[in-house]
């Protein structure tokens, strides 16, 4: 089954960074824009980055805007989000999708093939 798997996510201190990663089962995935988006406990699942096909237009979430970068080898079929500066308000369950529509707006409706998801905890 043709899937997207997250990895990269950890315990780090508030100010560290970290490095998630998307990969790939199927190369097919390269020709679609891939978001990431995050849900805290308690609280609705939200927008964070997304980036087109190419890698040549990307999209941010205000809160997290100069501090992540997304990007994406699609020749390794993986996508990536750099993450810095990171807050005790980031921590959550990072998941990526393909956006089926073909744009990297910030409407997870328009998203599918999730991931299973990556633990981000940021301490104080």
């Amino acid at each position: 089954q043709a899937q997207l798997v997250e990895s990269g996510g950890g315990l780090v201190q508030a100010g560290d960074s970290l490095r998630l990663s998307c990969r790939a089962s199927e190369h097919i995935f390269m020709m679609y824009p891939i978001g990431w988006f995050r849900r805290a406990p308690g609280k609705e699942r939200e927008f964070v980055a997304a980036v087109t096909a190419s890698g040549g237009s990307t999209n941010y979430a205000g809160s997290v805007r100069g501090r992540f970068t997304i990007s994406r080898d699609n020749a390794g079929d993986t996508v990536y989000l750099e993450m810095n500066s990171l807050r005790p308000e980031d921590t959550a369950v990072y998941h990526c999708a393909a956006n089926k529509f073909g744009n990297i707006q910030d409407d997870d409706n328009q998203y599918g093939y999730w991931g299973q998801g990556t633990q981000v905890t940021v301490s104080s």
